[in-house]
């Protein structure tokens, strides 16, 4: 089949500036670009209007948890609306492969807690009947509308191999023999790498660390070292320091990762702000650190605040402030006892605002939350006002005022911190956005459903960092979402609009492109909701020369490859300049 994008401007992922160009595309690749190339396309040819639009490689996300998701919702919604193409998961130690059957109950309760994935979807839309990694990929071939590609997770490994071991013990060397045969098996499957976390927000379904925060760096050193026996493939963690700032240590061993793992490790997330702008260029440090001894580490950065949504009832974030996770893991009646409790709360308060909460001790100025949903009665009068105005009316403490309400309310109530971006933020995301030890990405679409909606990152990246601002020019804007990632993850033929590459495609009006509102949607499997955005001027998303968006809807065809280690990608070797290569 022939498809011309006649009338375009053509911005072609390499940053060279755009040109005006016709794009032709015959079948899943990209024929022909040039002034005049749709004049040759044939007569029976399908032919998209691109007058005054840009049209641009896909976009490319490279840290998502749509593992779970793509099965019943085949277009991984909505990050193809915000021109998402290729979707990269199984991060952060989470995979839902390789799996016995007796761990499908933990591995489901993990995922629910850890990446805010409703339970009653997880068990009304999965089968739930494969067994190794390459039976699970099997499932989504022929049935996806995106590219998708997988890591193999650490805690997932762990339980496999460990069982209810796996939390909190100590690998034997059978433990770390079984282990690495088990990630073997997973890479020469099709997995795309490793990924791994010790973070302390991380806690499973009981409440108690995820099985890969008992790793011993014996354990972790082993599992990296595994990898590089495998073509196309790459390393993805979290530890601790990410979020409070790396120690020695961890500089350390993000390094070592890269070097036994012959690949680029990249982490997650950094976060960049004009309150505290020495934090960021102090976390990239760890890629100079690792470049002098030959090694490759990669930030994954945001280009926009967060817009979360909290909840007492999951607790997700909160349970990673200190002394909170044991209160979360309790059932909700005891939970709410416990939350009414003063001395409770004192202790709660004092972890909140302890240097050991680092970066979540932002989420700790408790006056400054609104009340973005409450349900009982006598709490109608604080929905969409501030917990400050409310503990003043109500002559309490701020932290009492709030508790109050999430008690009256179930655990139900809605929160959200307020959104503070000043210019100066946006010029220093913009700064690091173009520092080759970080990287644009990082959404976590497909996780935190009910908490945050991190698909926009695209969009507003477009919209708000250069349609608005003017921070960086469109070519090196798309560069940043397109062949940077790409590039880093070595995907063959991705990330260029350029002919013979695959024909992943996004057509957009650059006076218009943004994202809209943040909003509910009761659209899960067993009834469960989620955030949703949709996105703002963008026309015509393609994968693999189909048209999987058209005019702000989906159009129901499933284009997209699983894409697989080794057959998919290439390799990326520790210590090359792959940000250089992706020019």
């Amino acid at each position: 089949m022939t498809l011309a994008i006649r009338g375009g401007t053509v911005v072609d992922g390499t940053g060279t500036p755009p040109v005006r160009a016709d794009v032709v595309m015959e079948g899943e690749r990209v024929a022909a670009i040039g002034p005049d190339a749709g004049r040759g396309a044939g007569g029976d040819a399908t032919v998209i209007d691109a007058g005054g639009m840009l049209v641009t490689p896909g976009f490319v996300d490279l840290h998502t948890h749509y593992d779970a998701q793509l099965f019943w919702d085949p277009n991984a919604s909505p990050s193809p609306l915000h021109g998402v193409t290729t979707v990269l998961g199984g991060n952060c130690g989470f995979s839902l492969a390789p799996l016995a059957p007796e761990h499908v109950d933990y591995i489901s309760r993990m995922m629910a807690r850890v990446e805010g994935m409703p339970l009653a979807a997880l068990r009304a839309g999965l089968p739930w009947d494969w067994t190794s990694f390459g039976e699970w990929l099997g499932h989504l071939d022929g049935r996806i509308a995106v590219n998708a590609g997988f890591l193999v997770g650490h805690s997932t490994l762990r339980r496999l191999v460990m069982g209810e071991r796996a939390v909190g013990g100590t690998a034997s060397a059978a433990d770390l023999d079984a282990l690495e045969g088990a990630l073997h098996a997973a890479l020469a499957e099709g997995a795309l790498g490793f990924s791994t976390s010790q973070v302390h927000t991380h806690n499973d379904g009981d409440g108690q660390p995820v099985p890969s925060r008992a790793a011993s760096r014996e354990e972790l050193e082993r599992l990296a070292a595994a990898v590089r026996d495998h073509d196309g493939t790459t390393v993805e963690l979290i530890v601790p320091g990410c979020l409070n700032g790396f120690t020695e240590e961890e500089v350390d061993l993000l390094a070592t990762m890269s070097l036994l793992a012959d690949r680029p490790v990249n982490w997650n997330v950094l976060g960049v702000s004009a309150m505290n702008p020495d934090n960021g260029w102090n976390q990239l440090a760890a890629g100079t650190t690792a470049a002098a001894r030959g090694a490759t580490v990669v930030a994954l950065t945001l280009p926009h605040t967060m817009q979360l949504r909290l909840s007492f009832e999951h607790g997700a974030i909160l349970d990673g402030l200190p002394g909170w996770r044991e209160v979360f893991a309790l059932p909700p009646a005891e939970r709410m006892a416990a939350f009414s409790d003063p001395e409770t709360r004192r202790r709660l308060d004092a972890g909140a605002q302890s240097e050991e909460a680092g970066i979540l001790r932002h989420l700790a100025v408790w006056d400054r939350l609104v009340f973005e949903e409450t349900f009982a009665p006598e709490n109608a009068d604080a929905e969409g006002r501030t917990v400050g105005e409310i503990a003043r009316e109500r002559g309490v403490a701020p932290f009492d005022a709030l508790l109050d309400v999430v008690v009256a309310d179930g655990l139900r109530t809605g929160l959200r911190p307020p959104i503070g971006e000043s210019e100066e933020d946006w010029v220093l995301r913009a700064q690091t956005w173009q520092d080759g030890r970080a990287i644009v990405g990082g959404s976590d679409a497909g996780a935190h459903l009910d908490t945050m909606c991190g698909a926009i990152y695209s969009t507003s990246m477009l919209g708000d960092g250069v349609r608005a601002r003017g921070l960086l020019s469109w070519e090196q804007a798309v560069r940043q979402l397109t062949d940077v990632p790409a590039r880093l993850y070595g995907l063959r033929d991705r990330g260029r609009l350029v002919p013979g590459a695959f024909a992943d495609v996004v057509v957009f009006d650059p006076s218009t492109i943004g994202h809209g509102a943040v909003r509910t949607r009761d659209d899960l499997p067993g009834g469960a909701s989620r955030l949703y955005a949709e996105a703002v001027g963008v026309g015509h998303v393609l994968a693999n020369g189909t048209e999987i968006v058209r005019e702000g809807g989906f159009t129901g065809a499933v284009p997209g490859r699983v894409l697989r280690s080794g057959r998919d990608t290439d390799t990326v070797h520790a210590g090359c300049d792959w940000a250089a290569a992706a020019v």
